[in-house]
């Protein structure tokens, strides 16, 4: 097994900074490319709603410039001294968007976290890693929230 591309989906929760471990050394341990992405769930797309474009469209733009920015410094620490790092912020329905990028990149592994939602998140969230796991094609590594582990 070869492993040249891990993407890291992240939600900025504290299962995903947990988990950028696992991710951070595999890719280490491989000298692998490393793709951090953070996707921006667009409520018009799962919903159908309609959104007047205008206002929506200066709420995403100013949602992806803070996810940029959010990005580089939640997992600054945990990659100093590793440059084989590439970040994205997309727009989308998350687990579509991962699986999407995952493809179109030819991403070896995915190391993602698992929020152990129940209940009501459950019904209204869905679980966005039993998603990537049943439709992406390459292996997952899924890391438990320690909030959820007992």
């Amino acid at each position: 097994m070869e492993i040249k591309r891990i993407l890291f989906p992240t939600d900025f929760l504290q299962g995903a900074k947990e988990a950028i471990g696992y991710a951070s050394e595999l890719a280490r341990k491989y000298n692998a490319r490393l793709y951090i992405i953070h996707v921006i769930h667009d409520v018009t797309k799962a919903s159908g709603l309609y959104v007047p474009h205008v206002g929506m469209d200066e709420v995403l733009k100013s949602l992806n410039e803070e996810a940029e920015k959010e990005i580089k410094r939640v997992y600054l620490e945990e990659l100093r001294g590793y440059d084989n790092v590439e970040y994205a912020v997309l727009r989308g329905i998350p687990y579509e968007e991962i699986v999407r990028f995952a493809e179109e990149n030819n991403i070896d592994m995915i190391v993602m976290a698992s929020h152990g939602r129940k209940g009501l998140d459950r019904l209204f969230f869905g679980s966005v890693a039993e998603k990537v796991v049943k439709y992406a094609k390459c292996p997952i590594l899924v890391v438990k929230a320690s909030e959820f582990s007992s």
